[in-house]
C-alpha cells in the first residue's frame, strides 16, 4: 500500500464525527445482509475503508481506471486530491445529502455513491477541476474524456460548480469551460450549459444558486439565470433570468414567479403560463 493512501486512511480514521459516512457504512451493512451477492463488492467499495475520503477514492478509480491506466495509479491520484483539498470531501457530501433529499428515487445515501452515475460524474468532475487548478491540465481532460465515454456527461474540467448539486440521470449533461454553477442548483438529463458559438472567453452561462433546471433545456452565452429560478423543460434560454423567476419556450420567456422559495429542492416542475416578455 502507497504511502499516500495510508496517511488518507489514518486522516479519515482521525475523523470524529461524520454523520454521512456513518448513515452510509450503516446502510452499506444492511445492503450487504439482504443482498449476499454484492456483499464482496459492497465490502471492497464501503465496509472495508476506516472512512468516506478512501471510500470515495476507491469507488472512482474503479470507476474509470483501463488497462491504460490502472486503477490503483488514480486511486494515489484520488487520494491526493482529496487529501490536498478538504472542500471536495466537503462537496462529495452535501453531493449525497442533495442526492437523498431531491430524488424520490433515492432511498440512501449509500445509492448515490455506488450506482449513480450522475454522482460519479460530478466527484470526478471535482477531482478533474483540482488537476486544472494545479496546471495537471492533460490529466484533467483525460478524466474528463473518461467521464464523457462512460456516462455520457460531459463537464469541463475549468468549469466551477459548487456542492449540494443534484444532476439527476445525468445523461447528456454538457458543462462549458467557463460554465459557473452556484452551490444548491438541481439539474436533469440533457441540459446544456454552452456557448452561443459567437463568442470567446468567457462564453457560458452563470447559474445562481439554488436553480432548478429542467430535462432538456439549454443556456447559451455568457449570460446569468439569477438566484432560486427555474428553467423549463425544453427551454432555450438566451437572455439573462431574473432571480425567482420562471422561464419557458423556445426561446424561453418569462412566465411567472419561480413557484416556490427554493425550487431546486421543491423539484417543482409545474408551470402555470401566464403572459411575459421573451427574454
Amino acid at each position: 500500500m502507497s504511502k499516500p493512501v495510508e496517511r488518507n486512511r489514518a486522516a479519515d480514521a482521525l475523523s470524529v464525527c461524520d454523520p454521512v459516512w456513518d448513515r452510509l457504512r450503516a446502510e452499506t451493512e444492511e445492503m450487504a445482509l439482504s443482498e449476499p451477492a454484492l456483499a464482496s463488492y459492497l465490502h471492497v467499495t464501503v465496509l472495508h475503508h476506516k472512512g468516506f475520503n478512501a471510500s470515495l477514492a476507491y469507488q472512482l478509480a474503479q470507476k474509470v481506471g483501463n488497462s491504460e491506466v490502472r486503477a490503483m495509479q488514480l486511486r494515489e491520484l484520488f487520494d491526493e486530491a482529496l487529501r490536498d483539498d478538504p472542500s471536495i470531501a466537503e462537496a462529495a457530501r452535501a453531493d449525497i445529502v442533495a442526492y437523498y433529499e431531491r430524488d424520490p428515487a433515492c432511498h440512501s445515501y449509500a445509492q448515490p455513491l455506488l450506482f449513480f452515475k450522475g454522482y460519479s460524474a460530478l466527484q470526478l468532475y471535482r477531482v478533474a477541476h483540482w488537476l486544472w487548478t494545479h496546471g495537471r491540465r492533460a490529466m484533467a481532460l483525460y478524466l474528463q474524456s473518461r467521464v464523457s465515454e462512460l456516462f455520457a456527461v460531459d463537464i469541463h474540467p475549468a468549469a466551477r460548480i459548487g456542492k449540494g448539486v443534484f444532476i439527476d440521470h445525468a445523461t447528456g449533461i454538457v458543462i462549458g469551460e467557463t460554465a459557473v454553477v452556484e452551490d444548491d442548483v438541481s439539474m436533469l438529463h440533457g441540459v446544456t450549459l454552452g456557448g452561443t458559438g459567437k463568442e470567446i472567453g468567457d462564453r457560458h452561462p452563470k447559474i445562481r444558486r439554488g436553480v432548478l433546471i429542467s430535462v432538456g433545456a439549454k443556456v447559451l452565452g455568457n449570460i446569468e439565470v439569477g438566484e432560486y429560478s427555474r428553467i423549463g423543460a425544453g427551454s432555450v434560454v438566451l437572455q439573462t433570468v431574473p432571480p425567482h423567476c420562471t422561464a419557458v419556450g423556445v426561446p424561453a420567456k418569462l412566465v411567472g414567479c419561480a413557484g416556490c422559495d427554493k425550487p431546486s429542492h421543491e423539484m417543482d416542475q409545474m408551470i402555470v403560463e401566464t403572459d411575459g416578455p421573451a427574454i
